[in-house]
């Protein structure tokens, strides 16, 4: 069994904003394999379901970004997964183009305090992710006004392709590996 964790804000005011990219992709995975979001457990809105022949909890942590290690925690610990196997975040990051998709086995957390505190919780920095750019934060801005902003239309156009092309490589880490994903995903 998979966790896939896709990390955001709960709230209609954080809809479609770029720290949002990890909810969406959660919603992508669920119309395309028609896993209902029908249950809050685990501070979190869930869906169980199967992806491609394997089951899967698709999570939404409720804790907002910079807590998402709580709601994690308990989903982990409640289905007896193992984090480093059976773990995919899914998360936004300034340090990646707009529309650019890079897969990792592991690492730290970069900066982005929504995996810092998975990490935290966890006791690991060895789970998977799949990170989405959502560009670097313009000269004068506050990081915060940055990833809480929403995407130009340009670049909203870019976003729906990679948000789909993250969903791909969750897939792909299910059935190929990391190191697959990786070869398939980072690319320039």
């Amino acid at each position: 069994m998979y966790i896939i964790a896709g990390l955001g804000n709960p709230g209609r005011q954080y809809e479609g904003t770029r720290h949002n990219v990890g909810f969406s992709v959660i919603d992508i995975l669920a119309d395309k394999y028609g896993i209902a979001l029908d249950f809050e457990k685990h501070k979190a809105i869930c869906g169980k379901g199967v992806i491609e022949g394997e089951k899967v909890i698709l999570v939404k942590p409720l804790t907002f970004m910079n807590l998402s290690g709580e709601s994690l925690q308990e989903v982990v610990h409640y289905y007896k997964v193992d984090p480093e196997n059976d773990l995919i975040v899914i998360s936004d990051d300034i340090d990646l183009d707009v529309g650019r998709v890079r897969v990792r086995p592991k690492g730290s957390a970069g900066g982005h305090n929504g995996l810092k505190n998975i990490i935290a919780h966890l006791g690991t920095d060895g789970f998977a992710r799949v990170k989405v750019g959502v560009g670097a934060k313009p000269k004068g801005w506050d990081l915060a006004d940055w990833v809480l902003g929403h995407f130009s239309d340009e670049d909203e156009k870019l976003m729906q392709e990679s948000k789909n092309n993250a969903a791909l490589a969750v897939v792909d880490i299910m059935q190929e590996g990391c190191e697959k994903a990786m070869n398939h995903f980072n690319k320039k």
